[in-house]
């Protein structure tokens, strides 16, 4: 491992402990000075170190136990805590070897020429009277602890009963207020708005609408907190590969929007709050959900844009989505969830043309033909004939490209007038609308698999409430609903809910395993 956050942090949590080696060790060689002068430095020494070996060895050895729940952890969860623990079990180790060599060899010589002071007399130093009133207060509190424990032991059974009576008893009373969440909520003072339009939407008409949404988070948020604020619309902002990011827009009508608060700020939940309350009234037909924006979020999700994502798995796509919708009715009334919505637009507008064989062949073109033509008119031809210029000063090659340019395909009149050419040079171009038929439709923006079938997905995410809880109640409208599936399809819980329960089961099955290597 490198020094990262997770590290650093092992070692902070552990440096008490590591200087408490040592302390011990030193003090013990004081006590056994101070016992037996007589004795010659090398001989306290030994002795004194002879003495502790066994208790500090079983001593770290608990401690190193008490984080192996942390190795049993799998997925994202495993990356972020096993470093952390080794940090700790690893200087824990260390501490104990240094303690037994190090620490008693420089005790050797540095303690060998210290000098006593004789008698009580008081000391003039502020420092020393306060430490003598401490020691004196924390001598009251011992014999106390040992009035009580004495009276404990004689009395085992009755203590015995009690303890467990009040353990039973805070576990009745405590369980109903305690919620589950995978990680304490960090705020990073940013967050990111995803917004959708309805399917279709050009453009230049989603920028505009984010000109109106960023108008709007600028009113609500005072001008003094407000940093930055980024769009981006129509494309995820990574081009290589869409797993690279947790952005959602998967059309012309999405947009994510990224707003950057000033280092004064209110809560950023706040604000959150208040947006998911006012923007959906102001701006009806557009959905809004917020992704996460920190590197906590993100980690967590593991890439996903929600921490929620119940998936719809088969191949009947239309009855999947017929489900999916009955069920994406049913999860808006669970408390606590927010942002609830279906990723898959199932309106996206299209053009099917249907090629007219006989006309074509008539003429000469084949359903390839006319398909070449129409590609390369609307997407280019650098990826289906790419061309290459070299340059015959520099010997540089550069890519050439041939596409009709957009402002020559805005209507379907546009598209029909394309001109056609074959491979046969002998045959007469032809219009685009005398060999096919155009049939307007709609159907899916995008389509998302699972390994290789074909997925829904219902994102949300939990706001006021415990991720768990929230879990729990989508688990059962899920259990309730799900003799409505088509034949061949299921229901799976994925997201931040499937790692916070794996990890969870690890850190229980590691903590019963725990508590047994202890008391062995």
């Amino acid at each position: 491992e490198t020094i990262n956050i997770m590290t650093l942090g092992g070692l902070a949590l552990a440096v008490g402990i590591l200087v408490d080696d040592a302390t011990v060790e030193v003090e013990n060689i004081n006590r056994n000075r101070e016992r037996e002068p007589d004795k010659d430095m090398d001989t306290v020494v030994l002795d004194s170190a002879s003495q502790i070996a066994t208790p500090a060895f079983v001593s770290t050895l608990s401690i190193c136990i008490v984080f192996a729940p942390m190795f049993l952890l799998s997925g994202v969860a495993r990356y972020l805590f096993v470093p952390l623990a080794e940090a700790v079990v690893f200087a824990m180790l260390a501490s104990y070897f240094l303690s037994r060599t190090i620490v008693p060899t420089m005790a050797k010589y540095l303690l060998r020429g210290e000098k006593h002071e004789a008698g009580d007399a008081p000391s003039r130093n502020p420092l020393a009277r306060l430490q003598k009133r401490f020691e004196e207060a924390f001598e009251t509190f011992r014999r106390s602890y040992r009035s009580l424990l004495e009276i404990c032991l004689h009395h085992r059974r009755a203590f015995l009963i009690a303890f467990f009576a009040a353990c039973l008893g805070s576990l009745a009373i405590l369980t109903p207020w305690l919620g589950q969440d995978f990680f304490p909520g960090v705020d990073s003072g940013t967050f990111k708005l995803h917004v959708r339009a309805p399917t279709g939407m050009r453009i230049e008409e989603t920028a505009n609408l984010c000109d109106l949404v960023e108008q709007s988070i600028r009113r609500q948020i005072p001008a003094g907190e407000v940093q930055s604020v980024i769009d981006n619309i129509g494309l995820p902002y990574s081009g290589i590969n869409l797993s690279y990011s947790n952005s959602a827009p998967v059309g012309t009508a999405d947009a994510d929007v990224l707003v950057t608060l000033s280092a004064n700020h209110h809560p950023t939940d706040n604000y959150i709050h208040q947006l998911r309350l006012t923007l959906p009234k102001q701006f009806p037909g557009v959905t809004f959900a917020f992704l996460p924006a920190d590197m906590v979020s993100q980690i967590l999700n593991f890439g996903l844009p929600a921490p929620i994502d119940v998936q719809v798995v088969g191949n009947d796509m239309e009855g999947n989505r017929r489900y999916a919708d009955t069920l994406l009715s049913k999860l808006k009334y669970v408390s606590g969830t927010a942002d609830l919505r279906i990723q898959q637009p199932f309106d996206q507008p299209y053009l099917r043309l249907r090629v007219e064989r006989t006309k074509a062949e008539q003429v000469g073109f084949s359903a390839h033909d006319i398909a070449q033509n129409l590609l390369v008119s609307l997407s280019g031809s650098f990826q289906t004939s790419p061309t290459f210029w070299v340059d015959p000063k520099n010997h540089v090659s550069y890519q050439i490209a041939t596409q009709t340019p957009q402002y020559r395909t805005d209507t379907l009149q546009d598209l029909e007038n394309i001109p056609i050419t074959g491979t046969d040079p002998t045959a007469p171009p032809s219009l685009m609308a005398s060999l096919v038929s155009t049939q307007r439709g709609a159907g899916m923006g995008v389509v998302s698999h699972y390994n290789v079938a074909p997925v829904i997905d219902i994102f949300g995410a939990a706001s006021g409430r415990d991720l768990g809880g929230v879990a729990g109640d989508i688990n059962k409208i899920i259990d309730a609903t799900r003799q409505q599936l088509p034949r061949g399809s299921r229901v799976v819980v994925r997201g931040q809910v499937q790692t916070m329960r794996a990890s969870y089961i690890g850190l229980l099955s590691g903590l019963v395993f725990s508590i047994v290597l202890v008391y062995l």
